[in-house]
């Protein structure tokens, strides 16, 4: 499993030096899921990195949300409490304010890595963000 979470790492790590230009700017608009329409969706391995990021913020389970905000946003000071650690999705999104969504062909290798990782630990494709991290905290 550690070299799952060291993969993953090293994946988001390739990313960030890839030459799109990007500007987060952390408006968390793209945290709110249920105003968007789009939830972010992870692979056993990104979870597990998210599960891992989470539990040193001394968590051990994910707020309950009925607002269709990100469980990993915190409410007390609208921050991601993983950002460092954040999803692929995440990091790639739609936001227009961070410059729009990363085109597929720009990062299809990534995901074709994160995606063999998660064949390797048993994943079965990704799951939406909450769910996926739910499994992983368990």
């Amino acid at each position: 499993m550690a070299g799952a979470v060291a993969e993953v790492r090293q994946i988001y790590a390739e990313l960030a030096t890839r030459p799109i230009e990007r500007s987060c700017t952390r408006l968390q608009a793209c945290c709110r899921f249920r105003l968007t329409g789009r939830t972010p969706f992870l692979t056993k391995g990104e979870a597990l990195v998210a599960a891992k990021a989470c539990r040193a913020t001394g968590r051990k389970q994910l707020p309950p949300r009925t607002d269709g905000t990100c469980p990993l946003l915190d409410d007390a000071s609208g921050r991601c409490l993983i950002y460092h650690d954040r999803p692929f999705g995440c990091r790639t999104h739609f936001c227009a304010a961070a410059g729009g969504p990363y085109a597929r062909r720009e990062v299809a290798d990534l995901i074709q890595r994160l995606e063999k990782v998660d064949a390797q630990l048993g994943g079965d494709g990704a799951s939406a963000l909450p769910h996926a991290l739910r499994e992983a905290l368990r």
